[in-house]
């Protein structure tokens, strides 16, 4: 029987490189992809394991590249934003070729479009679409799932971030740019999304000690606005950023950074929910170190169980807690050293 073979778009990205030492330390056979040969061959070179290595130069704009490479594969992992620009070329070839697909999107606009354009063809072909399985995203929307667990209704379930020593890389930057700029943004009110103009504004969320209370930016743009509430029956949803993440010196003029100081940040994410009056709420939260190395051992522990056939039991486009238990994949995630984790008792 063929080993499953798992390819990572945008490999030699500082993310790639990380789900590509991540996924070959788990013994994956794996294609690192890219629309540069040279820096795909240096990547090769330097991971130093040839038998499990290949490259292949995948240009965005060359449908037939992009079809071999998902017909190739059995996962693909896309680590190459900004994904409002990158992210639908890639999906669509993986949902064509029959590849599952994973990403580390942040933008809500390309997450729904996925939702929107691709749950039908992807439920056809068999395959599993997870976009969003990231830091930002993706683990919002497992923790979200693992707090409200039990709870029959919410009023409000808020996510705060508090993030320091935060290094953007290039596609981190231009994301940050596009998404503060956007004119319309998705949100969650009244049981309904919306699109349209928010104004930002400044707010206090209350996080546990030693953080305790921070000033955030509210609304984040992120893409847990359009997952949550899939899963959580909720009315309300409001994702928060302390403000002082962005006021860090050395925060958007990063790009050239090494690894160890990208590794340097710290990072806690808080969901607090909650009920109809007179039935309280639950509120959790995950602290870690290095919010890069969290992303990466996320998306590659969703694709190694696809890999390995332990993936979630309906094909389509799912988010991560759609897709796998929310709790389990978290206390996982934990023993794999993503971060440490506070979860309320069972209900």
């Amino acid at each position: 029987m063929t080993a499953p073979l798992i390819a990572i778009y945008g490999a030699y990205g500082h993310t790639g490189r990380l789900v590509a030492a991540e996924l070959l330390a788990r013994g994956q056979d794996i294609v690192l992809a890219g629309r540069d040969p040279a820096a795909l061959a240096e990547l090769a070179a330097e991971l130093g394991t040839p038998g499990r290595v290949r490259t292949r130069t995948v240009p965005l704009d060359d449908p037939g590249a992009l079809r071999e490479l998902t017909t190739s594969a059995d996962v693909l992992v896309h680590c190459a934003g900004p994904f409002s620009r990158t992210g639908d070329p890639v999906a669509a070839a993986a949902v064509a070729g029959g590849c599952h697909y994973i990403d580390h999107a942040i933008e809500s606009h390309h997450v729904k479009h996925l939702f929107d354009t691709y749950q039908e063809p992807a439920a056809a072909a068999g395959i599993t679409v997870i976009p969003g399985l990231s830091f930002y995203g993706g683990l919002g929307d497992l923790l979200a799932s693992a707090v409200t667990t039990g709870l029959t209704a919410v009023e409000r379930l808020v996510v705060g971030y508090a993030v320091t020593g935060w290094r953007l890389t290039t596609g981190a930057k231009d994301t940050a740019a596009q998404l503060f700029a956007e004119p319309e943004r998705i949100t969650f009110g009244d049981g309904a999304h919306r699109v349209g103009y928010v104004e930002p504004r400044n707010a206090v969320f209350a996080f546990p000690p030693p953080i305790g209370p921070r000033t955030m930016i509210t609304p984040l743009p992120s893409c847990e606005i359009v997952t949550i509430p899939r899963h959580v029956a909720v009315r309300d949803v409001d994702l928060m950023l302390t403000a002082a993440t962005f006021e860090e010196p050395g925060v958007f003029d990063s790009e050239d950074a090494d690894a160890a100081t990208r590794a340097g940040s710290d990072f806690t994410v808080a969901v607090q929910a909650v009920g109809p009056p007179g039935t309280g709420g639950a509120s959790g939260h995950l602290t870690g170190h290095d919010l890069w190395r969290a992303a990466a051992l996320a998306s590659v522990e969703a694709a190694v169980r696809i890999a390995a056939g332990n993936g979630p039991a309906k094909a389509g486009v799912l988010s991560a807690a759609e897709a796998f238990p929310a709790a389990p994949f978290l206390r996982d995630l934990e023993r794999l050293g993503a971060f440490t984790l506070d979860l309320p008792a069972a209900r």
